[in-house]
């Protein structure tokens, strides 16, 4: 696991939350990664607005805090699936609770959700 290091060795909880999964993406794909293994191209087509680039380094980031784990077949053309880790799955309840605020905050504003996240599978009450 990547070791969070500081000058002053004073850590505080919600900020090393938000330096996990504060990427522009890394709360999507691990919202999307609930309960499901998927390919890149199928987080690409889940979260349009990150280009190749951006996508690719927030999963490296995610791998390399052990909150995702990718799978590389031996297989031309290659293939690769990204699935929650242990450590990811323990995220879940966070991640429906940003969910279940910002759809609060949005219908108090009178709007509605229209998010990539929209009319997803609910992660399941079990986590």
């Amino acid at each position: 696991m990547e070791h969070i290091t500081k000058p002053n060795p004073c850590y505080c909880p919600v900020e090393t939350t938000l330096e996990l999964i504060g990427g522009k993406y890394k709360s999507l794909i691990l919202w999307h990664l609930v309960n499901q293994t998927l390919r890149f191209s199928e987080l690409k087509r889940r979260i349009p607005a990150a280009t190749p680039k951006m996508l690719t380094q927030q999963l490296r980031e995610l791998e390399a805090s052990e909150l995702i784990h990718r799978e590389v077949y031996p297989v031309v053309p290659p293939k690769v699936e990204y699935s929650l880790t242990k450590l990811g799955e323990s995220i879940i309840p966070l991640l429906r609770s940003m969910y279940d605020w910002g759809d609060y905050y949005l219908k108090q504003r009178g709007l509605e959700s229209s998010c990539s996240m929209h009319g997803l599978h609910t992660p399941d009450k079990k986590s």
